[in-house]
């Protein structure tokens, strides 16, 4: 089943994006920007946290988390141990929504029209995925950035 395939993505990647915040030397280089990059490293992972446990965790497990995309963005200086635990917690609602997920519930229309249109909960979990690889390619390209 796909949901085996994207659990196994997802797991990839988010300790991917645990690696890449672990291997800042500075822990205040993930909040720095500089010119056209005005996402720092930790806000994006601050908002790939929020994006996973909203729409797998809030809206398919019903796990009640409330989101706060403003604060995605406008935080600074969160501690890396924070960033960290949130990860991690990302990681549980999308293990627990995906296991749930039947060949029917991929099928229907996720609960919520997220782009203004509906899509399949299938076509959504997939775009979740690459959403996530995008923002942890950039976080690389800023660490590395940083580094040098």
């Amino acid at each position: 089943m796909i949901t085996e395939t994207l659990q196994k993505l997802y797991d990839r990647d988010l300790s991917k994006l645990k690696e890449e915040i672990g291997l800042y030397a500075n822990e205040a280089d993930i909040w720095k920007t500089d010119g056209e990059i005005t996402n720092s490293a930790g806000n994006l992972t601050l908002h790939l946290i929020g994006n996973l446990r909203h729409f797998f965790g809030a809206v398919l497990g019903e796990t009640g988390y409330v989101r706060d995309r403003d604060k995605e963005f406008s935080n600074a200086g969160v501690a890396r141990d924070e960033l960290l635990t949130g990860i991690d917690q990302a990681a549980v609602d999308v293990r627990a929504s995906l296991k749930k997920l039947t060949d029917a519930d991929l099928a229907a229309t996720y609960p919520i029209e997220v782009f203004g249109h509906p899509m399949t909960t299938e076509y959504f979990v997939v775009h979740l995925a690459t959403h996530l690889n995008y923002h942890l390619g950039q976080i690389n390209y800023h660490r590395r950035i940083l580094a040098n």
